[in-house]
């Protein structure tokens, strides 16, 4: 066998040591008609911090500035994106593949909760059988000419975590994250698992920062002082932001009207993803 084999000749035993020490990548291939450029994982390493609020905001962030923006709700069992954008309709399956849901504003989507009867019904599945459905989301559906792929990941560092960054082409990962103390730790968890998958971490945003004061615009820390600023500096992160609580933000949510929200905060990150 030659030194230089490419493993493309077919002459190679299953035994070539050449073979053996190249194991074969595990990423799948979207599906033929998905032409898509970056995509951007969204993660926490506890649930209830907003995550699923920041990739959607960053999906309407990005897509003000002019840019395709899709996101593939990977949170199976707890999928709150199609809500937040008011999305009431089921995603239609060809023979081809599964067509997203487009927004108001030419968000496409893709939830679980857009192919279940109702979207009140638990999803009852064991880790195979969800890791599978988030794979099908990117080799099934047809999500057409994309610049950016937002993906709304589950809390913790389990096995969707693990199959997304293993099958999909992630460009890198945005972590959420709330003031209380306990999260410098989970976000080094986060962190750590992104180091060992060679993902990059994009950026921290820190969400329920602060008050502000209708009256003085004074910023008040009710969860207490925020430490992102170390939190960063310790593992090398330069991109942060800080989203204050806000009751008009959460109404929007809860109305389906989140392509409406101020979105500025996020501003620093959404100029560097264009610089992807």
């Amino acid at each position: 066998m030659s030194e230089n084999c490419n493993q493309s000749c077919g002459s190679c035993s299953e035994d070539c040591a050449d073979r053996k020490s190249q194991p074969a990548s595990l990423l799948e291939q979207p599906h033929e008609c998905s032409h898509i450029g970056k995509v951007i994982a969204v993660v926490s390493g506890k649930g209830g911090v907003g995550k699923s609020l920041v990739t959607s905001m960053l999906a309407v962030s990005m897509n003000r500035l002019g840019y395709r923006t899709a996101v593939l709700d990977a949170d199976i069992t707890g999928p709150s994106v199609p809500k937040e954008f008011g999305i009431k309709e089921k995603a239609a399956a060809t023979e081809l593949g599964i067509m997203p849901v487009t927004t108001k504003t030419g968000i496409d989507i893709m939830s679980v909760n857009l192919i279940l009867e109702n979207e009140t019904d638990p999803v009852i599945w064991r880790g195979p059988i969800i890791s599978g459905m988030v794979k099908q989301f990117w080799t099934d559906v047809m999500w057409g000419d994309v610049d950016y792929l937002f993906i709304d990941m589950p809390p913790g560092t389990g096995d969707v975590p693990l199959t997304v960054f293993q099958s999909l082409p992630v460009d890198g990962i945005i972590i959420v994250t709330s003031p209380q103390e306990l999260v410098s730790m989970i976000v080094s968890k986060a962190v750590k698992m992104a180091a060992m998958m060679n993902i990059p971490v994009l950026g921290l945003v820190e969400n329920m920062s602060y008050l502000e004061c209708p009256d003085c615009q004074n910023q008040i820390p009710i969860f207490g002082k925020s430490n992102l600023e170390e939190i960063a500096k310790t593992h090398g992160i330069k991109l942060i932001a800080k989203l204050p609580l806000n009751p008009a933000l959460a109404e929007l949510c809860d109305t389906g009207r989140i392509e409406d929200a101020d979105v500025h905060h996020l501003q620093e990150i959404t100029s560097d993803l264009s610089k992807l």
